[in-house]
């Protein structure tokens, strides 16, 4: 039985008892692709792109949820961990629900870095990435619920946690502020 108190679910059910045909897979794809794409942390920018998914202007506790998700991702990508945390379900769900929605996560990326990068010009290995974003977003129902199955998921999972980091670090991480001169 899933965990009914997994964020993933939680905010799933927050998002369909708001009338809102979205996955949190997708909405966190999107925020995840249209920070990469260098559109910055305003909260305004993240809210006007995820009405888009939503179908409908966000009450105030999706509004608050998408605000809390948004911090938490500003925090995942200017940190130095070099790693993000998927918002996806569970391990205990069937390999075929974490499968679908991994892939809605790279069309939510794909998406909210299209709507962002503006022609801004591409590295190879960011073209690369890109493309694979797009071909991971295409083999949802290619795994199957086997012992290698499981392994080929966690494989593109941890590829999802580091590679958009490169997008992030080509596009849109800050510059470090140069060094003050000395006063003496």
């Amino acid at each position: 039985m899933p965990n009914t108190q997994s964020p993933y679910i939680a905010f799933a059910m927050l998002l369909s008892s708001n009338g809102h045909p979205v996955t949190p897979a997708e909405l966190h794809g999107l925020l995840i692709g249209r920070s990469c794409a260098g559109a910055g942390f305003d909260a305004d920018g993240w809210l006007a792109d995820a009405a888009q998914l939503l179908e409908t202007e966000p009450g105030d506790s999706v509004r608050n949820a998408l605000v809390g998700l948004q911090e938490m991702v500003k925090g995942e990508l200017t940190s130095d961990d070099m790693a993000i945390v998927l918002l996806l379900p569970s391990d205990d769900a069937a390999l075929n629900d974490r499968a679908t929605a991994l892939g809605q996560w790279c069309q939510g990326f794909i998406t909210g870095f299209g709507l962002n990068a503006g022609g801004k010009e591409l590295s190879d290995e960011a073209k690369e990435v890109l493309q694979d974003l797009v071909a991971i977003s295409q083999v949802q129902e290619a795994l199957e619920e086997s012992e290698d199955g499981e392994s080929d998921y966690m494989e593109v999972m941890e590829y999802l946690r580091v590679a958009p980091l490169l997008l992030f670090s080509e596009l849109a991480r800050p510059a470090a502020p140069a060094p003050k001169p000395s006063l003496h």
